[in-house]
């Protein structure tokens, strides 16, 4: 039905993912589960799921782990928990190899709900996960910036990391409510963030497999046919002015100049010998103490940047 329905349209597959948290037998994790035979359930439905996103051409396969985590160290050992997630992830990995998938595998971080723990915590806790577990080159990660609001970041700060560890694959738009300290899914509304979200894309080299995504739900009060069409357009236009912006940012160099001001002290040859491992600290010492080194601060800039991008937006 939905290769038919493609095929009609024109429309593309993005990503395709396995639900591995609604049903009771996830309750205690799918991967991180207790019981080798949740494990073996949950491997064989993403198995399923691969095979489905091969079929429809997706660009990717996301791993989403709401209940790969814990709700107390009472009755959970993390370390056999973590290896567990390590050897589904690498089997997932390996599965892609063998049957020739094309797309990226993503993992997308969340610091909780429903788990109270959550393992794929953040950008950061995901690229330690996959260092630890060889995957770091196999693996990238699917940022939502509902769930970086979550893990008590901002959304450009996920994509601004990821890119710098070599792990951005794509991004969610749902975002939340700042206040609610839950998982809203609200649709994107606001331009500025879209605009510096997407300047970290941009920054980072843009996307390869990955693209834009959101899954976002109406508001309670929201009970109109109409509300839903106009929350999938305003989000749609939101993002558009956002890119928009973000590229004209890009263009005309008006962050990433200052930036290379800011740095460029970094770019001279005694700067570039730290950066390379050809200095040390008994020879820092001796550049202060023979050259009388006594610098100064100088000014971050801040309330300048952010006038730019107000600018652009």
């Amino acid at each position: 039905y939905f290769a038919e329905k493609q095929a009609a349209t024109g429309v593309k597959l993005l990503w395709g993912t396995a639900n591995l948290f609604s049903n009771r037998r996830y309750m205690g994790g799918a991967a991180t589960n207790p019981d080798p035979d949740v494990f073996a359930f949950a491997a064989a439905t993403v198995k399923t799921c691969m095979d489905a996103t091969q079929r429809l051409g997706g660009d990717n396969y996301v791993l989403w782990g709401g209940r790969e985590g814990y709700e107390t160290l009472l009755n959970t050992n993390i370390g056999q928990e973590l290896d567990q997630l390590g050897r589904f992830v690498n089997m997932v990995v390996e599965y892609k190899h063998k049957i020739g998938f094309k797309g990226a595998i993503l993992i997308e971080p969340k610091p909780q709900e429903p788990t109270k723990h959550q393992y794929d915590y953040d950008v950061a806790t995901v690229y330690g996960f996959l260092r630890k577990y060889g995957l770091e080159n196999e693996v990238k990660v699917n940022i939502e910036q509902g769930h970086a609001i979550l893990a008590g970041h901002s959304f450009e700060h996920e994509l601004a990391l990821a890119n710098a560890l070599g792990i951005f694959g794509s991004i969610d738009m749902n975002r939340n409510d700042y206040q609610s300290g839950w998982d809203t899914d609200q649709f994107p509304n606001n331009v500025p963030e879209m605009a510096l979200a997407y300047y970290q894309v941009l920054a980072g080299g843009g996307f390869t497999k990955g693209g834009t995504n959101f899954d976002a739900k109406l508001r309670r009060q929201s009970i109109d046919p109409a509300d839903l069409l106009i929350g999938h357009i305003g989000g749609m236009d939101c993002c558009a002015r956002g890119l928009k912006a973000a590229a004209r940012m890009i263009e005309d160099k008006a962050l990433s100049g200052p930036l290379a001001e800011r740095y460029a002290g970094w770019q001279e040859p005694d700067a570039q010998k730290i950066l390379s491992g050809s200095s040390s600290l008994e020879a820092l010492e001796a550049y202060v103490r023979n050259g009388n080194v006594n610098p100064q601060p100088r000014s971050g800039r801040q309330e300048f940047l952010e006038n730019v991008v107000n600018r652009y937006v």
